[in-house]
């Protein structure tokens, strides 16, 4: 254990010592209290003029989720960059030469980036809730802070940032190369998986397969998300489920890439 212990304060250590960490929490703080805020200034004028467009109890709910909904891009472009960032840069070798048992340090990263993941997601949903509760405010609506179900859902999502982060680390094994880890990671969060998504609210049986999708899988554990207003028939896994589902994503990325690029020759 205190030889994980290390390598785990190890892992901490080599993303702290980068700018790449703070720089994309950052972004991600300016980017969701941006769509958060100006989601809510949209219903709050729309609801003042035309009548609410979505009900008050569902309002709060889906403006936090942001944080994850949107947020979570994030924590996995920081899981794939570490990772690839030591194939590229081959760090790896000394690291594994003063640590042999080289899944003990994919253990120790995976561990160290989750912590990351979590960190980020309480940045995230304090945009998300900050944003959106001044707001709310503003208009005269319920920011339903005093709700625990509210806090619940923040709880979740911090969880589910946590575990986008080690879906990060897990494609960073499984693709050593930094270009392609970041087009896969962009292409399928912003254009591959929200077409999927629709596309799997069409038919029966392909709601059943389209809830285990990644991102199906975050809102479900998360319990709100922005993809319920245009497909509110979505099948939906429960957040447990959710939550079993992204853990799985992680563990089958680091496994496979474990046995097909963590254990070459890296020098």
């Amino acid at each position: 254990m205190k030889s994980l212990g290390r390598a785990v304060h190890a892992e901490f250590t080599k993303v702290t010592t980068t700018r790449l960490w703070w720089i994309l929490a950052l972004i991600m703080v300016i980017y969701v209290a941006l769509v958060a805020g100006g989601l809510t200034a949209i219903l709050g004028t729309v609801g003042s003029s035309r009548g609410p467009v979505i009900s008050s109890a569902e309002r709060a709910p889906l403006i936090y989720s942001f944080g994850s909904s949107i947020g979570y891009v994030f924590p996995v472009l920081l899981g794939a960059l570490v990772t690839t960032a030591e194939f590229r840069l081959k760090t790896l070798t000394p690291t594994f030469l003063a640590t042999p048992k080289r899944g003990r340090i994919l253990v120790a990263k995976l561990v160290a980036l989750t912590v990351f993941g979590a960190f980020f997601g309480v940045l995230a949903m304090a945009a998300s809730v900050g944003a959106g509760s001044g707001l709310m405010a503003a208009f005269g609506q319920d920011a339903q802070l005093g709700s625990s179900a509210i806090w619940a859902l923040i709880g979740r999502a911090i969880l589910a940032m946590a575990l986008w982060c080690a879906v990060g680390v897990g494609l960073g094994v499984l693709v050593p190369s930094q270009v392609a880890a970041i087009v896969i990671v962009l292409a399928f969060t912003q254009f591959v998986e929200p077409i999927l998504r629709f596309a799997s609210g069409l038919t029966d049986w392909s709601a059943q397969v389209g809830k285990f999708l990644p991102g199906s899988a975050s809102d479900a554990l998360v319990g709100s998300s922005f993809y319920s207003l245009s497909a509110p028939s979505l099948v939906a896994l429960d957040w447990w489920q959710g939550a079993l589902v992204l853990l799985a994503y992680a563990v089958v990325a680091a496994v496979l890439g474990y046995f097909t690029s963590w254990r070459r020759d890296v020098t």
